[in-house]
């Protein structure tokens, strides 16, 4: 218990998580200490049950129900437990004691019981838990190798009529039955224990398919069912590995599996982890498999992603290409996926060419995938083809006509030593844009941006006077001309002050008070002060009424 400290929960759950559990201190509830472990209850939006493990082999963790707990963090709930009983520190030493005593004398007591006593007790608690009754059925069925009293309760516990209103299971109920849910998976896992692995496969994949129909009538917003899903997949594979089920059988269940036939989004099962399993002769026939239902249907999402796992793990480069190959987007991102593939197997001149062929193919260079347009240009410059990077950014610009794609054309241009040049080229392409906009009360806002971009300030305040500009444009025009055109800077403040009087709220005067420190730079620097002090007295006896206002002008010496 040395590392039980207010440090360690720090650290345990970082800053944000730790000062938000302060003020879980009075939410903490229920309290009970074990030897080694502490559990509680603590009220947040929902109840959550918080057990702190203190002397784990990792040290001091923890669990909490909540569905930030569920991710494996160490959530304000458990902060909150954890102060809760450092704040009573001196008395946990002898709490634990005490609870191992506890123990002590209840082993001792049913140790000392008769056979009947002790039945006697079993079914009285049989008769009181639910839960109890059913795990021992369970067991029972299964000693007696009664597989359709086995089937039949792992039925009974999938079912969510119990717990459904109108045939739904809500959001409230969806914690208990995934409890409920969890003692089939168990059960199913106690029969490979038995000796019985064989019919854990059977039933594991029964169950898969009534979970799978049950999770479409659950909010699982926790993802309570999630973990139920991924349970009952490792107890498939603990089951497959202990009984060596036929490989051919197994490879069919795996491909039909994987390729939708129950498809619940929960047992996500991986073929590969049956590798040991299946064998050479069992992952020949998966792969075969495989194949046939990718050659089916080259575009079926299941079929490409199995065919690549396969591929890859087979090292089989032409394989995972010839999928892609198979199903190429018109933007040419699965060309970018292929080069990547190629350059990890050290192919580098394929994978350039294509990368080039997807932009080739490519029907609308507007629409490219701008990640593949990047990977070329990147190989140009390694490869000192500067030219062709300067020409791909040239067309790329061409087709879409935005500030990134200018700033991008712009770097290689001056990387190959011809910026001047191409500048002129595509300034007239945002100006003739510019001019068909220049009737909508959005101007030329590109031509705008890259002129801004360029810190080329008289041209772009010429081409906003032209053809338009919006009006954040136009405040990044006044505040960048303000030290050498304060006269048209101020122009531009003043209008844009106007329409923030007739509005309200604290952000609105936030920038009315920055744009009044704008404006009275300007005359600052005119040497018009008396005008700003006046202009200010009229603003301030109109605006009298907004007291946040006044006192924000007031801060910054308006």
């Amino acid at each position: 218990m040395e590392g039980f400290s207010e440090p360690t929960l720090r650290a345990l759950a970082g800053p944000r998580s730790f000062e938000r559990g302060l003020g879980y201190l009075d939410a903490v509830s229920g309290v009970e200490v074990g030897d080694g472990w502490v559990t509680a209850s603590v009220h947040g939006t929902e109840r959550y049950e918080v057990e702190l493990t203190l002397d784990g082999p990792g040290g001091l963790s923890g669990e909490c129900d909540c569905p930030y707990g569920m991710e494996g963090n160490f959530c304000k709930h458990l902060v909150a437990l954890g102060l809760t009983v450092l704040a009573q520190r001196e008395s946990l030493p002898r709490q634990r004691k005490a609870a191992r005593d506890r123990a002590q004398d209840l082993d001792e007591w049913l140790s000392g019981l008769s056979k009947d006593e002790l039945l006697a007790l079993v079914r009285e608690q049989v008769g009181e838990d639910r839960q109890l009754r059913r795990r021992l059925e369970l067991r029972a069925a299964s000693a007696r190798g009664d597989l359709a009293a086995v089937r039949a309760r792992i039925r009974d516990l999938l079912d969510i009529s119990p717990f459904a209103q109108y045939g739904y299971v809500e959001y409230a109920d969806a914690r208990a039955y995934a409890d409920q849910a969890g003692q089939a998976v168990s059960a199913i896992g106690s029969l490979t224990g038995s000796g019985r692995a064989d019919d854990a496969i059977t039933l594991a994949r029964e169950a898969m398919k009534l979970l799978a129909d049950a999770v479409e009538n659950i909010d699982d917003s926790d993802g309570w069912l999630g973990q139920v899903g991924a349970d009952l997949a490792g107890v498939h594979l603990d089951a497959c590995r202990a009984a060596c089920p036929d490989p051919e059988e197994l490879a069919r269940w795996l491909v039909g599996h994987a390729l939708g036939d129950v498809d619940d989004g929960l047992t996500d099962i991986d073929p590969l982890d049956y590798e040991d399993v299946l064998g050479e002769e069992g992952m020949a026939v998966l792969r075969k498999l495989a194949v046939e239902a990718w050659r089916g249907n080259r575009r079926g999402w299941a079929e490409k992603y199995l065919m690549e796992r396969l591929a890859k793990a087979g090292g089989d480069v032409d394989a995972v290409i010839a999928v892609h190959a198979a199903d190429l987007s018109p933007n040419g991102r699965t060309h970018l996926v292929i080069a990547h593939e190629l350059d990890t197997a050290r192919r580098p001149d394929e994978a350039l060419r294509w990368a080039e062929r997807g932009i080739q193919d490519a029907r609308d260079l507007a629409a490219v995938d701008t990640a593949l347009v990047d990977y070329l240009c990147d190989r140009y410059a390694q490869a000192d083809r500067f030219p062709d990077a300067v020409a791909l950014r040239r067309d790329h610009f061409g087709a879409r006509r935005t500030l990134l794609a200018y700033q991008q054309l712009r770097a290689a241009a001056r990387a190959a030593d011809c910026w001047p040049a191409e500048r002129e080229g595509a300034l007239a392409l945002l100006r003739a844009d510019a001019e068909q906009q220049q009737h909508s009360r959005y101007g030329g806002p590109a031509l705008i941006d890259a002129l801004l971009d360029d810190k080329d300030i008289d041209a772009a305040w010429q081409a906003a006077t032209e053809t338009g500009a919006h009006d954040q444009q136009w405040l990044t025009l006044a505040d960048q001309a303000r030290p050498t055109r304060p006269a048209d800077a101020l122009r531009v403040y003043r209008r844009l002050t106007e329409p923030l009087t007739k509005q309200t709220g604290n952000a609105v005067y936030e920038q009315l008070t920055s744009l009044l420190l704008s404006i009275r730079d300007c005359h600052r620097r005119l040497d018009t002060q008396d005008e700003f002090t006046t202009y200010l007295t009229a603003l301030r006896a109109d605006q009298k009424r907004k007291r946040n206002l006044m006192r924000l002008l007031d801060q910054h010496g308006l």
